[in-house]
């Protein structure tokens, strides 16, 4: 059983990585920080509150995230493809209040499973990495870290360049990938074809034995319409998160190589995740990164289907 804080901004890729952690048997979900991203942070905390509400789970607490990066840019949303609440077509219940529990708690959840508490932030970086800013010694009791972002060999999706969490707070994906320890991190170049489609929708609304069977084709086939009017012709939508939290209970989805990873800070390429993957290399130095560079999508596709339609253990 992995004990699993998760960083988000759901955002219906998030949404589906938390639906996947609270339906999935290996992982026991500890804490959900909410932060600002593919929405806003409070419509973030209403959404994450939303989803645990549904399944009936109340001891999971969700605490407040970073309501923007850590260089004070512009945020930019995306409702065109997430839609204006983050979850395409739904909209949550607005007698859900936005309620949220302090930044602290990452802490005192950090020392409370110390040493067997996986890190896994699917969204911007800044509140995590003010959390190793803040408490290093503390953070250091985080026995891995799981990070969705970069590009490797493939262009960015928010510019040529860079991925959008990175791009969001370059800053802040720097000081996580120079000071985490244990980092696994997945970039654009595997999780750009973690696809979800039509067909796996429909398999999920005929045979899912949880409470999130009707709500979950809902928000897959919005996100793949969205991804279609974007990029006509792909086979679905891309699951970037879902990828990044299987990654962690199904070690085998994916074949990683280890490097240290900087990332650029300004100019053109901001956010552009840099690696040396000459061969032979430079000898390495500073830390290193575990990176996803090939994707098994079939244990992707059974995995994904078998943790969507399973019963619900928790709650």
């Amino acid at each position: 059983m992995k004990n699993v804080l998760l960083f988000g901004d759901p955002g219906i890729d998030d949404s589906l990585a938390l639906i996947y952690a609270i339906l999935h048997p290996d992982i026991n979900l500890v804490g959900v920080v909410a932060c600002y991203g593919n929405i806003e942070k409070q419509q973030a905390v209403r959404n994450v509150r939303y989803l645990l509400e549904i399944s009936g789970v109340q001891d999971v607490p969700v605490i407040r995230g970073a309501e923007g990066p850590l260089n004070g840019d512009f945020t930019v949303f995306y409702p065109e493809i997430h839609g204006p609440e983050g979850l395409g077509p739904i909209q949550p219940n607005e007698s859900i209040p936005p309620e949220f529990n302090s930044y602290e708690e990452i802490f005192e959840i950090v020392n409370q499973f110390e040493g067997d508490l996986t890190v896994v932030n699917l969204g911007r970086n800044s509140s995590l990495s003010m959390a190793l800013i803040l408490e290093p010694d503390i953070m250091e009791n985080v026995s891995s870290f799981y990070l969705m972002g970069g590009a490797f060999f493939v262009p960015g999706n928010v510019t040529p360049l860079a991925e959008a969490n990175i791009h969001g707070d370059p800053i802040a994906a720097r000081n996580i990938l120079h000071k985490a320890k244990n980092t696994t991190l997945f970039p654009l170049n595997v999780t750009n074809y973690a696809y979800v489609t039509d067909a796996m929708a429909a398999l999920i609304q005929q045979n899912a034995r949880n409470v999130y069977r009707e709500l979950t084709p809902k928000i897959i086939r919005y996100y793949i319409n969205a991804y279609q009017k974007l990029h006509p012709g792909i086979p679905g939508a891309a699951l970037h998160d879902v990828l990044t939290l299987m990654g962690l209970t199904n070690p085998n989805v994916c074949q990683y190589v280890t490097k240290t990873v900087d990332v650029q800070t300004s100019g053109p390429s901001k956010g552009q995740t840099i690696a040396d993957f000459r061969n032979p290399p430079e000898p390495q130095k500073g830390n290193p990164i575990r990176i996803a560079i090939q994707l098994n999508y079939n244990l992707f596709y059974q995995d994904f289907l078998k943790t969507m339609t399973r019963s619900q253990t928790v709650g």
